[in-house]
């Protein structure tokens, strides 16, 4: 079984499928692979105009698998390959010359919802939850959260969100402008196909032209911190506070 999907949804709109969903798809070394793997399928499809990016089961994606913390760590190397993994899927998100459009339900956590803002659109089902728990886990934020936060929401409230790590529920987010609708559950995917379709229907050039300036061209200050999460994010993980702060979290949900 794969982790990650890519299908045809519609003559002119792809989906990707994040495909864990016994772990809430949360993000292993063999999750980024499949993920990878699947967002080069879709944008290789000549077909497509425009990608849905979803998650299966009962959540989108929460955020890092803790149990594979030891396994990432084991040396230098690891870790930056690991870091280096989950910062190519920004990439492939962001200068993909296909919009794609979020159709997001249950938790968004840490790097879920650092993807919810990789999208270029986003539909939420009203059950999503998004927040940033790494300031607790001694670890850092990665997807060029540094740069698009800030630059959505302003300076305060995106230190408030990284800082305190409060979860978001899916209101607060288009209170927010972090998310574009907000709808039940059962329409989500319905909703993103609607919009998939009517981008779809305008001129793939001036389309791929504009995703290309507003995300590469005008976004340049945003690579740069991607570069800077990289760095600081390996510090981070060797960093010998990570596991005892992994290891208080672990045991206060046991309590």
């Amino acid at each position: 079984m794969s982790f990650a999907t890519y299908e045809r949804l519609d003559p002119a709109v792809g989906v990707v499928t994040l495909n864990r969903p016994e772990r809430l798809n949360a993000i292993s070394g063999d999750l980024l692979a499949a993920f990878s793997a699947a967002l080069r399928e879709a944008e290789a499809d000549g077909s497509t105009s425009v990608t849905i990016l979803r998650g299966a089961g009962r959540a989108f994606c929460s955020g890092d698998d803790l149990k594979e913390f030891d396994k990432q760590s084991t040396s230098a190397e690891s870790i930056r390959a690991h870091i280096d993994a989950i910062q190519e899927i920004t990439h492939l998100l962001m200068r993909s010359e296909k919009p794609v459009i979020g159709a997001l339900h249950g938790f968004a956590a840490g790097g879920g919802f650092e993807w919810l803002l990789n999208c270029d659109l986003v539909v939420a089902a009203d059950d999503l939850v998004a927040f940033f728990p790494e300031m607790e886990w001694g670890q850092f934020v990665t997807g060029g959260v540094t740069h698009l936060l800030r630059q959505t929401v302003g300076h305060q409230r995106a230190m408030e969100l990284l800082l305190l790590g409060n979860r978001q529920a899916a209101g607060e987010l288009l209170a927010l402008g972090l998310v574009n609708r907000v709808v039940p559950g059962d329409q989500v995917l319905d909703t993103a196909l609607a919009l998939a379709r009517q981008i779809a229907s305008k001129s793939r050039f001036s389309v791929s032209q504009l995703k290309q300036l507003m995300n590469v061209e005008l976004n340049a200050p945003m690579w740069q911190a991607v570069e800077a999460e990289t760095r600081i994010t390996v510090q981070a993980f060797a960093n010998p506070e990570a596991p005892e702060r992994l290891k208080a979290f672990f045991d206060r949900k046991k309590k």
